[in-house]
């Protein structure tokens, strides 16, 4: 057991210390560049930005928040009133759905122009 315990650790120690000590000797040019997130580290830094992207995301924010307010119904359908519940949800519902319809109807949606 002593025995197998020390082979193991040997074997351990001198991969660790071949995977620090080969880098040295032979740089990778990819590994020695940084790396900025999948862009050309050589261009700009600062890359024009569409706010299409920007308008959409805030968009997806609200109404993901908004059905959020939405995944207790089920649960909430079991108290004393479920008729009350299922009346604010689709309130709710029909709120998210003329906001969708306004959002439309404006553009906010459209990537073309």
């Amino acid at each position: 057991m002593i025995l197998y315990s020390s082979i193991a650790l040997i074997i351990a120690l001198a991969l660790a210390l071949i995977s620090f000590w080969v880098p040295l000797i032979i740089p990778d040019r990819e590994k020695v560049s940084p790396y900025e997130c999948g862009f050309d580290p050589l261009g700009s830094a600062r890359l024009p930005y569409s706010m299409r992207f920007f308008l959409i995301a805030i968009l997806f924010l609200l109404f993901d928040l908004e059905i959020a307010l939405l995944l207790p119904t089920p649960w909430a359908t079991q108290l004393l009133s479920p008729q009350l519940v299922i009346t604010w949800a689709f309130t709710i519902l029909f709120l998210l759905t003329l906001g969708f319809i306004h959002e439309w109807s404006q553009g906010g949606l459209e990537w073309a122009e």
